[in-house]
Parts: C-alpha cells; structure tokens; sequence
C-alpha cells in the first residue's frame, strides 16, 4: 500500500475551499467524535509490508531453485538480483521493528 501524498494534500485541500464556500448556517455540525483510524492504517501497512518482504523471499528462492536445476528462462543474474531485493527488504523490515521495540521500551519507561 503506497500512500500517495499530493493526491491526498489536493483532496484535503479541496474539503477546506468546499467547507469556507457553504453559509454558515449550512455549515454540518459534527455531535459524533472522529474514531482514530490511525491504529488500524499502521496494523494494515505492516501486515502489508511483512506480506511483501515474504513474496519477495518466496520469488527469491525459487528463482535460486531455477537457476541450480539449469532452467534456461532464469539467469544467474535475475536470481541475484531477487536475492538482493529480499535482503534488503527483511533488513528494512528487522530495522522498523527495533525501532518500534525502542520506541515501546522508551514509552514504558516514562514517569506517569
């Protein structure tokens, strides 16, 4: 999942021109208080992530697999290229995760 931000600047920017254009006493009034969705964009974009760094190893080992049984539609190249992508991303995803755990080991340390 990519997040596309001027696409989503633009829209916000077209909510607040349509919110000041409406009269005052057309303006909705909001009794119900906004739920943060913010939990469950994050839960779903790790998943998401880990998901890719999966099929991304999963591509790399049987393009590895290919290569050692002479499969002559993958070359050695295209295999080590899959293998450094799958590296790269486990590495990325290993490097989010410590973050997190400092992130979480420094938010329970705090004073309450």
């Amino acid at each position: 999942m990519q997040i596309k931000g001027q696409a989503l600047y633009a829209q916000m920017q077209s909510m607040v021109s349509q919110a000041r254009a409406l009269p005052a006493e057309a303006k909705p009034v909001q009794d119900i208080a906004p739920v943060n969705s913010s939990q469950s964009d994050f839960t779903t974009l790790f998943k998401n992530a880990l998901g890719n760094v999966n099929v991304l190893q999963q591509q790399s080992r049987s393009m590895a697999t290919a290569v050692e049984m002479g499969d002559p539609r993958v070359s050695l190249a295209q295999a080590m290229i899959a293998s450094q992508k799958s590296s790269l991303a486990f590495e990325a995803t290993v490097q989010v995760r410590n973050k997190l755990v400092e992130a979480y080991k420094e938010i329970m340390s705090m004073p309450v």
